[in-house]
């Protein structure tokens, strides 16, 4: 069984572990790196990145999405949406059916 983990700023992810997802709180894109990397070979099936970190790590987030196990999933932070995750579930979907429907 693959577990659930969630990467980002302290106020944005904590509240993740009440549901009993595993939370690694990270402060910069260099750690974030190193700690999706980590967890990705730990069998971690989803993993939820925020996006004021994801937008620091395209690079990472965009090598994760062409693999199947484990799912980068982009959230809003506590700060707010950058619609980053909105618009690459609206990419994915359009690549799924050939057509762009969001």
């Amino acid at each position: 069984m693959y577990k659930i983990a969630v990467i980002g700023d302290k106020d944005s992810v904590l509240v993740f572990k009440i549901l009993g997802v595993d939370v690694f709180i990270t402060l910069d894109a260099q750690e974030a790196r190193k700690t999706i990397d980590r967890i990705a070979k730990e069998n971690y099936g989803i993993i939820f990145v925020t996006e004021q970190l994801a937008k620091d790590i395209p690079e990472t987030i965009k090598r994760y999405n062409s693999e199947i196990i484990p799912a980068v999933i982009l959230i809003p932070s506590n700060k707010g949406s950058l619609n980053i995750g909105l618009a690459n579930i609206d990419k994915n979907v359009e690549k799924a059916i050939g057509s762009k429907i969001m």
